[in-house]
């Protein structure tokens, strides 16, 4: 070999790497997998010369969904059978990379389709995830000459990176979904508490203050000593009643289970040791994210009082797009830390166990301002 053709060589080998680091970037920075799905179709399109890329997905009713397209003329979610589309036949049936040279005298739409693109031939390689056959990674060329002898070795490399990114998802998905079950099973404990305390022993507590009361009420004159002892033994059990009650309220607002987040919120206002200023949803949202909501708004109210040194707070709520987003902001000093043990990093977890996001913006000497979005399909 020539001189130039060595040089030539080491260009690809450059390029192909420098087109691998990039799709590795996306995958360890843990972008979506359709993200992955565009780069790698494109890096594909450009690096071994094909004319167009797709990745498809194996469908479980035996069909093929394009989920990335890069100059092929196959649009997004294009589906057909494995008939149409003899690559994914192939590498369905033998879990290797396959070349196809022709898509002549294939009857079935998809294959049309392609052959009205003008595609001629085509390299494929499966995507593994977690040992299963997940879909496969296709490049395209219109020209009457095959893609390069090495075309399905480039290709397996970046199938390797979706598979990754794939998996990757998955991990992410299988965490936010457990995290969430935890969640929502700890507020149901709370709610259940919430409900054996209000109904037993609040109620017995009434019963017997109420008790106490009518013997004061029935007390002989000439009797101010014993009075006394009954009258402070009843506003004892008032007290105890009071304090019962706002423990059963700290563990799940009955409001709130009641009325949902809208009430919930205008209570806590009325409690609030700073003013409150309300805009608020009133529609009832999935028991986890009134829940959630409630307690962000809570957190922000007893910081804003005992660190903030606010004197209002401005407390939105509104539903747009599938989610809720809430926006609670004080006119305070500032300089909120989600590491100083405020609440704050409870919050976060909770919310982002829910599959939402909470941001702080608490610059010194100019408030505190906290944005949480709360997607409302929560599993």
């Amino acid at each position: 070999m020539g001189a130039d053709g060595g040089l030539v060589d080491l260009a690809q080998v450059v390029e192909q790497q420098a087109a691998l680091r990039r799709v590795a970037t996306l995958v360890a920075r843990g972008v979506p997998p359709t993200a992955v799905f565009d780069a790698v179709a494109a890096e594909l399109d450009r690096l071994i010369g094909a004319d167009g890329a797709v990745i498809d997905r194996y469908e479980a009713d035996g069909t093929i969904t394009v989920v990335a397209s890069s100059g092929s003329g196959l649009p997004v979610g294009t589906r057909g059978s494995l008939l149409g589309s003899p690559v994914s036949a192939q590498v369905w049936s033998t879990g290797r990379s396959v070349r196809v040279n022709s898509y002549a005298g294939v009857d079935d739409p998809l294959a049309v389709q392609i052959r009205e693109l003008g595609i001629r031939s085509a390299v494929g390689a499966p995507i593994a995830v977690e040992g299963r056959l997940w879909g496969l990674t296709v490049a395209f060329t219109r020209q009457e000459e095959p893609m390069a002898a090495d075309a399905e070795a480039r290709i397996a490399d970046f199938t390797d990176l979706v598979g990754t990114a794939i998996a990757n998802a998955q991990a992410r998905a299988d965490l936010v979904a457990s995290r969430t079950r935890v969640v929502i099973a700890a507020d149901q404990a709370r709610r259940h508490i919430e409900r054996d305390l209000h109904d037993g022993i609040q109620q017995r507590l009434v019963s017997l203050a109420v008790a106490a009361r009518m013997v004061e009420a029935d007390l002989p004159a000439g009797t101010p000593e014993l009075r006394a002892r009954l009258s402070a033994l009843t506003d004892g059990l008032t007290g105890a009643l009071d304090e019962l009650r706002e423990i059963s309220r700290g563990i799940h607002p009955a409001i709130l289970s009641d009325g949902g987040l809208g009430p919930a919120l205008k209570s806590l206002a009325r409690r609030s040791a700073v003013a409150v200023q309300l805009d608020v949803c009133s529609d009832r949202l999935p028991e986890p994210v009134e829940v959630a909501g409630y307690y962000v708004v809570a957190e922000a109210l007893a910081n804003a009082a005992k660190y903030a040194h606010a004197t209002v707070v401005h407390v939105d709520a509104a539903v747009s797009d599938g989610r809720l987003h809430m926006t609670v902001r004080d006119n305070g000093i500032g300089g909120a830390d989600p590491a100083s043990g405020t609440g704050l990093t409870g919050l976060t977890d909770r919310v982002e166990a829910l599959g939402g996001t909470i941001t702080l913006d608490s610059p010194a000497g100019h408030g505190t301002s906290l944005q949480v979005e709360l997607p409302l399909a929560v599993h």
